[in-house]
């Protein structure tokens, strides 16, 4: 890869977190961070066009390459122009390495030092092994401007030598993986794992670090079963204290509200979720009240916006709460459109305002507002 079109540059830093807020660099263009990234997990943000995501200001997406390589098959994006042509996306584009859904799989996958085979029970049953190699092969076909290397992310709870092993395989995989991929136009990132051992973490990232220059991490492995306050027990320290300073941190699956506020506190920089978009398909919002459930019958008659707060699309064009609520208890699909143009806007502001607030040297005080609102009330 060229280092010339993947540089991070850190313009300021929050005096009493750890917050940074910087610039990555892309061929397709600037990511600010910290960022939120809304999902495309099969090359599309479900109920969103990209003119949509433009103007709600998202500046980068991820889409998932388990999912595209089965269907419609890396090989047909790649001879169609590649993801961005394909989808008919100009802005950077991140794919994530498709393990966390390969061990989604259960009892499905058999997994070695050379790779995993797995039966695709979701696309027909069909065997498919991936080595890391494969997995490389496929993210260069597909052609976003960030991938992930292949990795193995063992749920919670999971035995400390059952997470040992993934470390290992994973740093394995890694390297084998920085030797495969070969596009100068792509990043490479590693996959820090390590569950809920922060020895197992720094073990992890103290391997990637040794075996070759990423650009940047992704921190796997977590929101997989445990609750945030142990989450935070380990990802607190590794991302304040041991990730590289000089190179992006990316939270892997991790989205509702109040965490990116005490993630990006952390030092996080980036982040995605399918939870606003999929939240806003079962009739949910994120507001400045806490999270809503426009099933509710108390929204039938209430003839105000999702979030009075709110400037996104949905709010801006005076969709009233009343009227949401009919579309959700009907099933139509603008219902779930409108609540995911207001969830994804949402976390796009809430990112906007956190590297604001930095830059102003006043996150400290954003976090502690954050959790003294209403809106915290996010789970």
């Amino acid at each position: 890869m060229s280092k010339a079109w993947f540089t991070y540059d850190i313009i300021a830093e929050d005096p009493q977190t750890h917050a940074r807020a910087g610039v990555f660099h892309t061929p397709h263009g600037d990511v600010p961070t910290p960022i939120f990234m809304p999902v495309g997990t099969k090359a599309t943000v479900k109920g969103l066009l990209p003119p949509t995501l433009h103007e709600m200001g998202t500046k980068i997406l991820l889409a998932n390459t388990y999912h595209l390589s089965m269907r419609p098959g890396a090989e047909l994006v790649a001879k169609l122009g590649g993801l961005h042509e394909f989808m008919r996306w100009d802005g950077p584009i991140l794919t994530d390495s498709g393990g966390f859904q390969v061990f989604s799989h259960g009892e499905h996958f058999k997994l070695d030092d050379d790779g995993v085979t797995f039966h695709a029970v979701d696309y027909g049953g069909e065997v498919v092994s991936w080595t890391p190699e494969e997995n490389m092969r496929i993210a260069q076909l597909l052609g976003a401007d960030i991938v992930m290397q292949l990795d193995q992310c063992p749920g919670y709870p999971s035995p400390r030598s059952y997470v040992e092993r993934a470390v290992e395989l994973s740093s394995m995989w890694g390297e084998r993986c920085l030797k495969a991929h070969t596009r100068e136009d792509q990043a490479l990132f590693g996959i820090v794992q390590g569950g809920m051992h922060l020895d197992l973490r720094l073990r992890s990232l103290a391997q990637l670090e040794s075996m070759g220059d990423f650009p940047g991490y992704g921190i796997g492995g977590y929101s997989v079963g445990e609750d945030h306050a142990t989450m935070f027990e380990t990802l607190a320290p590794l991302a304040s204290e041991h990730m590289p300073k000089e190179k992006p941190r990316y939270l892997m699956g991790v989205g509702n509200p109040t965490t990116l506020v005490r993630g990006v506190a952390c030092g996080i920089d980036m982040f995605d979720c399918v939870l606003p978009t999929r939240t806003a398909r079962m009739g949910t919002a994120f507001s400045s009240e806490g999270r809503l459930n426009l099933k509710n019958a108390r929204f039938a008659t209430d003839n105000t916006p999702l979030d009075g707060n709110c400037t996104c699309p949905a709010c801006a064009a005076g969709y009233t709460r009343a009227y949401v609520h009919h579309l959700v208890r009907q099933r139509e699909m603008v219902g779930s459109i409108l609540l995911s143009i207001h969830n994804v806007y949402y976390l796009l502001e809430l990112m906007r305002k956190a590297r604001a607030a930095i830059i102003a040297g006043t996150y400290g005080e954003f976090v502690r507002a954050w959790e003294d609102s209403p809106a915290a009330n996010d789970f």
